[in-house]
């Protein structure tokens, strides 16, 4: 397997699980596939092995994922957060808190 593992596709993976696109399991076994089968690109290799080698362990009690540590990693990993927040009706306006 010939797979390179970029910066972007472990934001968008993280990105899927706070949306619950896909399900921690989900995440963790991709991350571990991704561990044992993928090249990192050259350039962040360190900062890639070590957000991937933390979501693989996300699964097990004593390291668990929060929102914090999501946060975290999606700035180390060149990205600006941002929560929106929508009603769940079709007509309900979207919540934007602005200090």
């Amino acid at each position: 397997m010939n797979i390179k593992v970029t910066k972007r596709d472990i934001a968008k993976k993280i990105s899927a699980y706070l949306n619950r696109s896909i399900t921690l399991e989900q995440m963790v076994d991709w991350a571990e596939n991704m561990i044992c089968e993928a090249e990192y690109e050259e350039k962040d290799f360190e900062l890639i092995k070590e957000v991937l080698s933390h979501l693989g362990l996300a699964d097990v009690k004593e390291f668990g994922l929060s929102w914090d540590d999501c946060y975290n990693y999606l700035s180390r990993l060149g990205y600006q957060v941002k929560v929106s927040i929508y009603g769940s009706s079709a007509h309900a306006n979207k919540i934007k808190v602005v200090d």
